[in-house]
């Protein structure tokens, strides 16, 4: 029996359990600072601010926070999964805290969650080479158990909903592949585990209709019409929840966006404001707000102003956008080459890590177990050039090793693979014509994930092929 529980899986949990305990709940506190964000996640569940006289440089950006208080629920509704992990949270941490909520009973259930990835991808890959497995189990601990990572678990961004989810939907997929005869448990849980994913943000939305793609290929994995009729129903149904997620999306929420992207975007240094306006078949009196963002404060025209509504979001939306950077190719490289050069950032610098009770300096960071986000940040080359770069090598070795296992399952196994960077390539692509230059290294983090994961697979990949090219020439002299 023991020896059913010492595998590579198990001592990865492990040690994974042991970081996540040392980086989140050992002394000093590490979280990661509001920067008003955690609003609508607080209202919809019924939380609020512990010290209701603490002041705006103390509550946003600079410091953390590990209590809150409770509050009725539903002062207002944001749309998102997350809000179904952070009421079990609420709920536990009300039996055991009821004084205040602990922060740190919700990176407590994302801890949970990422252990469970970890096993869930490392068991689904384990058997072609225990060296390739071993090596994932390391990548695993190495990238996503960084507190660049980890810290975003003590905090009530969206960002560890969709860190945690795409590693179990890829490793519930993966399995899938893997099973001579694929179980409709793992066809739920596969299927679960992107419906938090696509549902923990809007922006996450078109991933759903990519994962629901994937999920039709599914069908193929078993010939009986149970399963087909279940694969298909599940695969339709998350269609439909993308595009009714974007659609039921808060109308304040989609006018932020829009004001971003076209004044903070498109408008920002633009070599001619009047010209753009014109083309978006808006008024040139809005010129005026050309660089702003819709928080800030002072503009010449507020960006609530009831004048606005006519001006400006009765008449432009997001498609528009779109079709003006596929008009103006250029501008969208430019905006591009932006996001490149803050793509390498797993954690935004200017949110703070510590409470002010630990007596730091706002907006300082926790260095802790960060060997990887640092070295990302500081040596990988920020440049879409890059980027564009390892995509094309990416999928030219996918490509590859598709064409080569046509005819075996595996090529199920390959699309999962390739979905990943079709992620990527959304979670770049969607801040830009969705919130613009805004806060772009945050908006980034889904990238992040996906690239991370990228880049552990070609690890993984190149480990697999060195194994068998050793194994290859040793049958070979044995048999000479």
């Amino acid at each position: 029996m023991m020896r059913k529980w010492l595998n590579i899986e198990t001592f990865a949990v492990l040690a994974g359990l042991c970081m996540i305990v040392y980086i989140l709940f050992a002394k000093p506190f590490v979280g990661v600072a509001d920067n008003g964000d955690f609003l609508r996640i607080m209202n919809s569940i019924g939380l609020n601010y512990y010290d209701g006289a603490e002041s705006y440089e103390d509550r946003f950006f600079g410091f953390a926070h590990q209590y809150f208080a409770y509050d009725s629920f539903f002062r207002g509704f944001y749309p998102s999964s997350q809000l179904l992990i952070v009421a079990a949270a609420r709920l536990i941490g009300s039996l055991f805290h009821p004084a205040a909520f602990d922060i740190r009973m919700l990176g407590a259930l994302y801890g949970l969650l990422l252990l469970a990835a970890t096993w869930v991808l490392i068991r689904a890959n384990k058997y072609g080479s225990r060296v390739a497995a071993v090596v994932l189990a390391l990548c695993l601990l190495l990238v996503f158990y960084d507190i660049g990572y980890l810290a975003y678990f003590n905090s009530l961004f969206g960002e560890p909903v969709s860190l945690v989810f795409m590693l179990l939907s890829i490793g519930f997929g993966l399995w899938l592949a893997h099973q001579e005869r694929p179980s409709k448990k793992v066809l739920w849980l596969f299927f679960i585990a992107v419906f938090f994913l696509t549902t923990s943000k809007i922006q996450n939305a078109p991933v759903g209709i990519a994962f629901a793609l994937i999920g039709l290929r599914f069908m193929k994995l078993r010939d009986d019409f149970s399963w087909r009729r279940l694969t298909m129903w599940l695969s339709v149904s998350l269609c439909a929840i993308s595009v009714i997620l974007y659609a039921v999306a808060p109308k304040d929420l989609k006018h932020i966006n829009l004001y971003q992207t076209v004044f903070y975007g498109i408008l920002n240094g633009s070599p001619d404001v009047n010209g753009d306006l014109k083309e978006l078949g808006l008024p040139e009196r809005l010129s005026v707000l050309a660089g702003t963002n819709y928080f800030q404060p002072g503009t010449a025209i507020k960006q609530d102003d009831p004048s606005l509504q006519a001006d400006f979001y009765d008449r432009v939306s997001h498609k528009d956008v779109l079709f003006f950077y596929l008009k103006h190719p250029s501008r969208l490289i430019s905006i591009m080459e932006y996001a490149a050069e803050n793509g390498m950032s797993i954690r935004p610098s200017y949110l703070g890590s510590y409470t002010k009770s630990e007596n730091k300096p706002a907006g300082a960071l926790n260095y802790t177990y960060s060997a990887w986000s640092q070295f990302k940040s500081k040596y990988m080359p920020g440049s879409l050039l890059f980027i564009v770069l390892f995509y094309v090598v990416y999928y030219l070795i996918a490509i590859i090793e598709y064409i080569r296992y046509w005819d075996t399952p595996s090529r199920i196994r390959n699309e999962l693979l390739m979905l990943i960077g079709l992620v990527g390539l959304f979670s770049f692509l969607i801040p830009i014509l969705g919130d613009g230059q805004a806060d772009i290294g945050k908006h980034l983090f889904m990238f992040n994930v996906c690239f991370d994961m990228m880049l552990a697979v070609s690890v993984v990949w190149l480990v697999y092929q060195i194994v068998n090219l050793r194994v290859f020439r040793r049958r070979n002299r044995y048999y000479y």
